[in-house]
């Protein structure tokens, strides 16, 4: 097996590139790899790793089985946090990783080194324990909740018009009986709009069925205050509100959410919402007494699903996505591709969007997988079921990482609007050829960067390409 060495270089490191070099060339002789090639990145690089992104690449090109040879395992980052990262990643490649220092359970490592960290040092600790000593006053922090403003000496008041709504909801739910669906409809219905003038959704009403506030008991950062302000529910209503919540859970099993490829882009074409990605599954029992079951993943206008406005639009999901990718290749084949910019300065603003977005993910994923480790270093995830969680998230990062690099390139070459559509059309069509080999965080980036909004009606869709 061939073997690839990965290296900090930092005055800080027991051991100079050198040593690091001769240790990984004994490492391999001695379990018999073949030394192939090695790769480098300082410590104190900030979160760049050139060197890193650079094994990533050569290791994309492998069509042989190598294993990662590094002096340790935190040898992976500048900190605790980036090598995780970097260890999920490469295994998300389907590398090992393999530390000269002997131990074989690396996943055990880091959640012995992440219970390990020094809390104290961290600044946004010091942050929050300066906000908990407001909540122990009862001071408002933040927006406050809906049927309240922040009044004198920063406690929570009434708004009455919004206090009304409020028990509206609560009796909907518990004296009528109405589900979280049906009272979004009601409330749409009779026009009843939200603080920001808004459509009421599932999420909103089931925010403000768990939320404690409205027992009178303000909660932030880990301090209850009770009677810090007045009550709009009982406790024996909320108490009865959160039985019938839990009742209607079926599995206390924590849900793995299904991914959908056209998240975020595609929309409803007949009222302007999103559409969402839906997963159901179905059992029944054949007349041979034989019970079978499957799973059905579709879109649906968000607006149906969670506000019951707009009617019951749905597309399968394998279908829509086989259509938009038979519709992409039709655009290029026929030469409507991406048109040439004529406002550079409104195309330097979208691009400068597309990155931000990008960075808004980046760090999405990170808090995911910080998440991860943090809930088996608690004991709340057995480390297995943490392992793979953050396979996945860390997969999705590196897809990330490379549209990243790629609107930065972008960026660099926008003084040459043709050389910039000839690049991008060359990147859409790398994406069509190899689609079925792409993971799902590939081909998903991958189409956000091509497409700007795909508008979806019940037989037929229109994609609008970015500028």
């Amino acid at each position: 097996m061939r073997a690839i060495g990965y290296f900090r270089e930092s005055p800080l490191r027991d051991r100079s590139l050198a040593q690091q070099n001769k240790a990984f060339l004994e490492f391999c002789a001695r379990e018999g790899y073949e030394a192939a090639s090695t790769f480098v990145d300082s410590a104190g690089s900030n979160g760049h790793a050139p060197g890193f992104r650079q094994l990533v690449t050569y290791l994309r090109a492998q069509d042989t089985t190598v294993v990662v040879v590094v002096p340790s395992f935190d040898a992976l980052g500048s900190d605790l946090r980036d090598a995780v990262r970097h260890y999920f990643q490469l295994e998300g490649l389907g590398v090992r990783v393999a530390p000269m220092s002997g131990s074989s359970d690396i996943a055990g490592d880091i959640v012995t080194a992440w219970n390990a960290q020094d809390a104290s040092t961290n600044i946004g600790d010091r942050v929050r324990a300066a906000m908990r000593r407001k909540a122990v006053k009862g001071e408002v922090l933040g927006r406050p909740p809906y049927g309240y403003k922040v009044g004198s000496r920063r406690r929570l008041e009434l708004i009455p018009e919004e206090a009304v709504v409020i028990r509206y909801i609560y009796r909907l739910y518990l004296t009528e009986g109405l589900g979280i669906r049906l009272i979004a409809r009601r409330l749409n219905e009779e026009a009843l709009k939200t603080r920001r003038g808004g459509n009421w959704s599932m999420v909103s009403i089931r925010d403000i069925l768990r939320n404690r506030v409205y027992l009178g008991t303000y909660s932030r950062f880990g301090v209850k205050v009770p009677g810090s302000h007045t009550a709009l529910v009982s406790t024996d209503d909320f108490r009865a509100v959160q039985d019938r919540l839990s009742a209607r859970r079926t599995s206390s099993a924590p849900r793995v959410a299904s991914q959908f490829l056209l998240s975020g882009i595609a929309h409803c074409g007949y009222c302007g919402n999103k559409l969402i990605g839906v997963s159901r599954k179905q059992a029944w029992k054949r007349q041979s007494g034989e019970r079978v079951s499957n799973s059905y993943r579709y879109y649906q206008c968000e607006s149906r699903t969670n506000q019951s406005v707009c009617s019951y639009h749905t597309r399968r999901a394998d279908d829509l996505e086989a259509q938009t990718r038979a519709r992409l290749a039709e655009l290029f084949a026929s030469g409507h591709g991406f048109p040439h910019d004529t406002d550079h300065d409104a195309v330097a603003a979208d691009q400068e969007h597309d990155r931000d977005r990008l960075r808004a993910r980046l760090k999405a994923l990170d808090r995911r997988l910080d998440g991860y480790v943090d809930a088996a270093a608690k004991g709340r995830l057995a480390k297995e079921k943490m392992h793979a969680l953050s396979v996945t998230a860390a997969a999705d990062r590196l897809a990330i990482e490379d549209a990243v690099e790629a609107a930065e390139r972008r960026g660099s070459e926008r003084t040459d609007a043709t050389k910039r559509k000839s690049a991008r059309e060359g990147d859409v069509a790398r994406l069509l050829e190899t689609w079925d080999q792409l993971a799902f965080a590939e081909r998903h980036a991958g189409l956000r960067e091509t497409i700007g909004a795909i508008t979806v009606t019940d037989d037929d869709i229109t994609i609008a390409l970015r500028a």
